[in-house]
């Protein structure tokens, strides 16, 4: 039994949509509100920690970044598919769920992964759909000006539409919803963070950089993957929910 709430709750993980202008109201900083704080202090004893172990994962976490600006070289294919295995890759399949790179409630993995290429060696510029399971990728085809539609689905954003490689992750609802009914949605967000951190890690392994990405037109973006967007209160539901463009750093 579905929840009543479904629908809603459904919606609360989408990007933005044009609202109308009663709706639209300034925000407490457009207003020179003041900041909030930065960090809650409770009172208590301070303690003081030891020394960052300087590991290799502590450096890649000390120098991990967003980043907006990249030089216009491609990238390789060989590239752009470890991103993918670090995001989503799929490690064992049991009866019921996918053992992952990433984390997720449950372990039912309700993103899916797709990525816009406009500059990958041997990669025809296109959107691609990744097969986790099989470790493949499949061509969805390649729309006209890509990289300026993009840039519109994008907010706007013309470094992350024009990058080499922009993944976007979508959401399956259902999938979450199939165990876990309204208390799923949460999930889904929080999986979304768990898979782009580790393409964040990845890049830094691999001498790439990136930018995580949460403005967008939801209709857009949608449209630009050919997703059924009349279906979006049904069990075959999906929707964009984040992406992360990548690119060779300046």
């Amino acid at each position: 039994m579905r929840h009543k709430d479904t629908a809603a709750l459904r919606e609360l993980l989408k990007g933005y949509r044009e609202a109308d202008e009663k709706d639209v109201h300034p925000t407490d900083q457009q207003e020179r509100l003041p900041m909030p704080p930065m960090e809650v202090r409770r009172g208590g004893e301070t303690i003081e920690l030891p020394e960052r172990d300087a590991s290799p994962l502590g450096a890649m976490l000390e120098n991990r970044c967003s980043l907006r600006s990249y030089d216009g070289g491609p990238l390789t294919l060989e590239e752009v598919s470890f991103l993918l295995w670090a995001a989503q890759g799929v490690k064992a399949v049991n009866q019921y769920r996918t053992l992952r790179t990433v984390p997720s409630g449950g372990a039912r993995h309700p993103l899916e992964l797709y990525v816009f290429v406009n500059n990958v060696t041997g990669l025809a510029p296109g959107a691609y759909h990744y097969l986790a399971l099989e470790g493949k990728l499949e061509r969805l085809g390649c729309r006209a000006r890509q990289a300026d539609q993009l840039t519109c689905a994008l907010a706007g954003q013309e470094f992350a539409g024009k990058a080499p490689a922009c993944l976007v992750w979508t959401a399956v609802p259902y999938r979450s919803e199939w165990r876990y009914d309204s208390h799923g949605h949460k999930d889904i967000l929080l999986d979304a963070g768990h898979s782009c951190q580790n393409v964040y890690l990845a890049c830094e392994e691999l001498g790439l950089g990136c930018c995580a990405l949460a403005a967008y037109d939801q209709e857009a973006m949608d449209e630009l993957l050919g997703l059924p967007t009349e279906v979006t209160d049904s069990k075959e539901a999906e929707f964009t929910v984040y992406a992360c463009c990548v690119g060779r750093p300046r």
